[in-house]
C-alpha cells in the first residue's frame, strides 16, 4: 500500500540504477557534487541534473579545441578553473539554439535554460565553498528574465460537464471506430478523469494507485506524493459511485500481468497504465470538447485548484491538499485569480449625476 507498493520500491529501486549509470558517466568534478545533494533531493531531480551538466561538458568538448580528444570523465578542476563568465553566456546561447555539423539541432526556451542552469550553478557553488576554485563564472551571468504566467490554463464547469459527458455518453464528434474502441475503456476513462478533476492528484499519483489504496468505506485514498511522501486525500460520494463500477465491471474482466495485479487503473493489455496512456486520453477527449484549449492532465489539476480557491478563498487549503511543500508555490500560481476580485470592484461603487454614492 502507497510507497511500500511493489510498484513504487521498482520505481524507486530503477531511478537509483538510471542514476548511478549516468554518474558513471559524469567527470569526478561533477559526480562530487551529485555525491553531495544525495540524501536531500529526489533521484528523478538528480538524474535531471546529470542530464544537464552532461550537457554541459559536450559542450565543453566541442567548442574547446584542447578537450575534442578528451573523454568526459577527463575533465578536471583544472579545465574548470579556467571557465570564465564569457565561456558561461556562450553555454546560454548553444542551449537556446545549437545546430551541429550533421544538421541536428536542438532549442529551449528562457524557462527550460533557467532549469539547465541551475545545477551548473550548483556545482560551481559547491566547489567554491570546498575551496577546490577560487572564483565562480556562474555567479556573474544573469539568468534569463522569466515572466509570470498569469493565464492559468484551466477549464469551466460547463466544459468539465460536457468533458465528461463525452466519455459517458459518447460523443457525435467520434467516428465509429473511435466510439467502439472507447466504449471498451468507458468506465476507466470516467474514473480516470472523474478522479483527477474531483481530487486534483498529479497523473503519476494516480497512475500508481493500487486497489486496496482506496478505502470506499471512508471515502480516502492513500497516495505517494512527487517527493516521495505519503498522503491521504478524501472524495465525494460521487468519486466513489464511479470508482466502484469502474471496479466491480471493466476492471474484473482484465486479466492482469505479472506484478501488476495490484494496479487500480489498467491498460487493455492488463498493465499498470502509464503516464503517456492517461496524458493520451485526457488529450483524446479534450480535443473534441475544448479544442482551443491545450488540456493537460496537469491542466486538470489547476482546473480543481481554481475551483477549489473559488469555492474556500483558503490558499492553504489548496496548496495542502495539491500537496505543494511551500505554499508560496500555490501563491504564485493561483495569483492570477486575484485579478478576479480586483475586476470586481469595477461597477462595485457608482456615483449618480449629482455624485452621491448609490
Amino acid at each position: 500500500m502507497g510507497k511500500d507498493s511493489e510498484y513504487y520500491k521498482n520505481k524507486t529501486r530503477n531511478q537509483k540504477i538510471k542514476l548511478r549509470e549516468l554518474i558513471d558517466q559524469l567527470p569526478d568534478v561533477a559526480a562530487d557534487y551529485i555525491y553531495s545533494k544525495e540524501l536531500v533531493t529526489q533521484a528523478s531531480t538528480l538524474i535531471s541534473y546529470s542530464y544537464d551538466l552532461l550537457t554541459f561538458f559536450r559542450f565543453l568538448k566541442e567548442k574547446n579545441p584542447s578537450l575534442r580528444d578528451k573523454d568526459i570523465k577527463e575533465i578536471d578542476l583544472k579545465v574548470l578553473s579556467q571557465i570564465d563568465s564569457k565561456d558561461i553566456v556562450e553555454f546560454q546561447r548553444y542551449l537556446e539554439l545549437n545546430v551541429n555539423p550533421d544538421g541536428e539541432f536542438h532549442e529551449n526556451g528562457k524557462r527550460a535554460i533557467a532549469r539547465k542552469m541551475s545545477p551548473l550553478r550548483g556545482m560551481f557553488k559547491y566547489h567554491l565553498m570546498h575551496k577546490n576554485l577560487s572564483e565562480d563564472p556562474t555567479a556573474l551571468v544573469e539568468l534569463p528574465k522569466l515572466k509570470k504566467d498569469k493565464n492559468i490554463v484551466r477549464m469551466t464547469n460547463d466544459e468539465v460537464v460536457a468533458l465528461l459527458n463525452a466519455i459517458e455518453a459518447g460523443t457525435a464528434y467520434m467516428s465509429d471506430h473511435q466510439r467502439n474502441y472507447c466504449k471498451k475503456t468507458q468506465k476507466r476513462d470516467l474514473a480516470i478523469l472523474t478522479l483527477m478533476l474531483g481530487t486534483g492528484i498529479r497523473v503519476s499519483e494516480c497512475c500508481g494507485l493500487d486497489l486496496n489504496d482506496i478505502d470506499f468505506n471512508a471515502n480516502t485514498m492513500t497516495i505517494v506524493r512527487k517527493g516521495g511522501g505519503q498522503d491521504i486525500l478524501y472524495f465525494d460520494n460521487h468519486i466513489n459511485h464511479v470508482l466502484s463500477d469502474y471496479v466491480e465491471n471493466e476492471r474484473k474482466l482484465i486479466k492482469p500481468y505479472e506484478q501488476h495485479q495490484d494496479a487500480l487503473f489498467y491498460s487493455l493489455q492488463g498493465k499498470r497504465i502509464s503516464v503517456d496512456s492517461v496524458e493520451g486520453l485526457v488529450k483524446k477527449y479534450a480535443k473534441i470538447i475544448v479544442p482551443n484549449k491545450k488540456i493537460t492532465p496537469h491542466k486538470l489539476r489547476s482546473t480543481y485548484g481554481t475551483a477549489l480557491y473559488r469555492e474556500t478563498g483558503d490558499i492553504r487549503l489548496v496548496a495542502d491538499v495539491l500537496g505543494h511543500e511551500n505554499v508560496n508555490t500555490t501563491v504564485n500560481y493561483y495569483a492570477a485569480m486575484e485579478d478576479e476580485h480586483k475586476q470586481q470592484a469595477a461597477g462595485a461603487v457608482q456615483y449618480d449625476q449629482k455624485n452621491k454614492l448609490k
